[in-house]
Parts: structure tokens; C-alpha cells; sequence
């Protein structure tokens, strides 16, 4: 997620001509002769047009997806399909446009809702049920559950855990060695003079991430402390902004500034090691993980309705394509979120990516009843 965001809108992608330096191991075997036979076509033309003139897959997801194309590439081969890889914007955006094209779908599979997102996702009708066939993601343990009400498959109306991450704060290290002021260690300690001006973060109306640090905060302290902190927050200072990208590229100090504390994620420190020019072994950013400031963030994919036949066949190898052991690998440091699939090796440089030892959490029925009026609430305490 955090790092090397890419914000494009409905942006196509044909993943076979495009070049990646980022190419890992992946083994398929290529099924081109008997997917042509399985569609009844006999003759050898006929075979070589559907293998030159493959179906259209279309997938919509947030403007984070981003897995290295000799995978994809290796993906349509093996499906014997063309992706088309949609941008539909921060998760939030994207799940608004599948629900107004709900009458004529624009796609036919969506990776990027996560469990912030899932109530309004199954309100509006646009899963599809995904077939769990033995073997299956929808009937193999996960290590992150969509919602409290699923088993260990973590599926939860047809949305399958792909990966999962922790909204929390960042800061800027060398800007409090610098101040010599001390970390905070408590949400209160933000609404001090001494933390004044000093916090950025994304707008929960407009940014996954900014909403699920929003849930976590009541989740931590409860409804009335949690908006209560937030109107203090409104009073020292708190900075916020439209997205994740604005709050970390444009206002962190880190990249040039004023506000050395930001919502972020768990994996930041390590994305910034990853992508250092110079070699480096410590992070310049560091997680602070305090009580009622962190949130676990689930993103799964799942099947949409309104598919044709052959779409939803495709759209099944693809989701369980996302689950596969070179892409749960690969999307570590693509996606920068930790992997939904156990068993999962860690790329090195998650090592200055730690997870929290707890984390807050709300139950889906809770979700369904009250984050909209939370959110609400939220924007009359802090903008209005």
C-alpha cells in the first residue's frame, strides 16, 4: 500500500506488453490446447483465434494495486484471458463506482474492498457468492479474517482475504531527535500544546486509511472520549487532508513537510529502506503503536455480480491467482501488506515492518448499524 502508490483512474492495463524489473519465480503450466478444446474449438485456426483473440476479464481495484507484470502476464496465459486492470481510485471511490454502475457492471471482478468498506459492499448487492470447491481460497485457513462473523477462511459474502495490513501513526525520527521532544505514548498526549500542529491525517469521508484510524479511535476509547479527543485534536492543531498520498508525499516531514507524525502504515518503515537510494539498515520513519491508534486493515477480492459465464470462471482462477504463493510473496513489497495466505515466506526487508501486538477491531454488525453516522460525526466535530 504505502510508498509507490500509483493514483490513476480507469487506467488499462494489457499486462502481456508491458516490462517489469521486479520478475520473481512463478511456475504455470500452460493449458492453451485444452482451454481452446474446453470452449468446442476443433479446428487448428479456430484454436489459434482464441488464443490470439482471448476473453475479456475485467478487474476493478483501488489505485495501489500493483503486482509485477511478468505475473499477470504469466495470469492470462494460463487463464486464457486479456486483463483489464481498472483503476477506480482510493478504495472508497472504487467501491462508489461499482455501486452506481451496479445496472451495467464496468467489471467483473474487484480486488481492494477491505473490512472498513464491507458493510456498504454487502448492502448494496454487488458480490457474487464465490464457489468453494475443496482446495479452494474460499475453504483454506486464512491469516486475517474479512470480519469477526466469518470462520477460518476468513470469506465473508463472497469477499476472499487476500492480504492484510495495520492503519497507525508514523513519525519522523530524526525530526524529534532533532525537537528532542519525546514520542507520545497515548492518543491524549497529541492534544498537548507540546504536540501542537504536529499530526496529519487523511480524511475518513475520502481515505481508507483515514477512516479505519477514525474506527479504531472509537473502537480504543469509545464513542464519546474518541470524539471528544477528536475535538481537542481540532483545537491543537490536527492537519487533515484528502488522501494517504497528500498526508505522507506532500505534509510528513519526512518528505519535505511540516508534520514529523502521520497516519500511515505498519509496513512504511520498511517501504522506505526498500526504495532508500542509499543503502541503508534503519528506517528514518518509525510505527508508534499505542492503544486506540491501531487498526487492522483486511482487503480482499471477490467475484461481482452481473458477470457472464465465462467471466466468472475466469474471475475464480484469478481470485485464487491472488493467493498464490509468487503473489502473496510478491505483494509484499508491491502492496507493501502482509500476506493473507499462511505458511507465506517474508521478504527480508519486512523485518522493519513489525506487526502490532494488538490491535483494535470492530464487529460487522457494529460497522453496518454505526460507521456511517460515525463518520458523520467525525466531520461535524473536525470540519464544520
Amino acid at each position: 500500500m504505502p510508498i509507490n502508490r500509483l493514483v490513476l483512474d480507469s487506467v488499462f492495463c494489457s499486462c502481456a506488453a508491458l516490462a517489469c524489473g521486479h520478475e520473481r519465480p512463478f511456475r504455470m503450466k500452460r493449458h492453451f490446447w485444452a482451454w481452446a478444446m474446453a470452449l468446442g474449438l476443433a479446428g487448428p485456426a479456430l484454436a489459434q483465434t482464441a488464443l490470439t483473440n482471448p476473453p475479456l476479464l475485467r478487474v476493478m481495484t483501488h489505485s495501489s494495486f500493483d503486482l509485477p507484470k511478468p505475473l499477470l502476464s504469466r495470469f492470462e496465459q494460463e487463464a486464457g484471458v486479456k486483463l483489464q486492470l481498472i483503476k477506480g481510485g482510493d478504495a472508497g471511490e472504487m467501491l462508489n463506482k461499482l455501486i452506481l454502475s451496479q445496472a451495467a457492471p464496468v467489471a467483473d471482478v474487484v480486488y481492494g474492498i477491505d473490512n472498513t468498506l464491507l458493510p456498504r459492499a454487502l448492502a448494496s448487492g454487488i458480490l457474487a457468492p464465490f464457489p468453494s470447491a475443496a482446495g479452494s481460497a474460499a475453504q483454506r485457513p486464512a491469516q486475517a479474517r474479512m470480519a469477526d462473523t466469518a470462520g477460518a477462511d476468513g470469506v465473508v459474502g463472497g469477499l476472499v482475504p487476500v492480504n492484510y495490513g495495520y492503519v497507525n501513526l508514523n513519525i519522523d525520527t530524526a525530526w524529534f531527535a532533532q525537537k528532542g521532544l519525546a514520542l507520545p505514548k497515548r492518543l491524549q498526549d497529541l492534544s498537548s500544546p507540546a504536540y501542537r500542529d504536529l499530526l496529519v491525517v487523511p480524511n475518513p469521508a475520502t481515505s481508507s486509511p483515514g477512516q479505519a484510524f477514525m474506527l479504531a479511535t472509537v473502537a480504543g476509547l469509545g464513542e464519546s472520549a474518541a470524539f471528544d479527543w477528536w475535538a481537542r485534536m481540532r483545537a491543537n492543531g490536527v492537519k487533515v487532508v484528502k488522501g494517504w498520498s497528500e498526508a505522507y508525499y506532500t505534509e510528513f516531514s519526512r518528505n519535505g513537510g511540516s508534520r514529523p507524525i502521520v497516519v500511515s502504515y505498519a509496513t512504511s518503515p520498511a517501504a522506505e529502506v526498500f526504495y532508500s537510494k542509499e543503502k541503508i539498515s534503519t528506517s528514518p520513519t518509525a510505527n508508534v503503536f499505542m492503544p486506540a491508534a491501531v487498526y487492522r486493515q483486511v482487503e480482499g477480492a471477490a467475484l461481482l455480480q452481473g458477470a457472464s459465464p465465462t467471466a466468472r470462471a475466469a474471475g475464480v482462477k484469478f481470485i485464487e491467482f491472488l493467493r498464490a504463493p509468487a503473489v502473496q510473496q510478491a505483494l509484499q513489497t508491491s502492496m507493501w501488506m502482509y500476506p493473507a495466505e499462511p505458511g507465506t515466506p517474508r521478504d527480508p526487508v519486512m523485518q522493519h515492518a513489525q506487526e502490532p501486538r494488538s490491535f483494535e477491531s470492530l464487529a460487522l454488525a457494529d460497522l453496518k448499524s454505526q460507521a456511517g453516522r460515525w463518520q458523520q460525526r467525525w466531520t461535524q466535530v473536525v470540519l464544520k
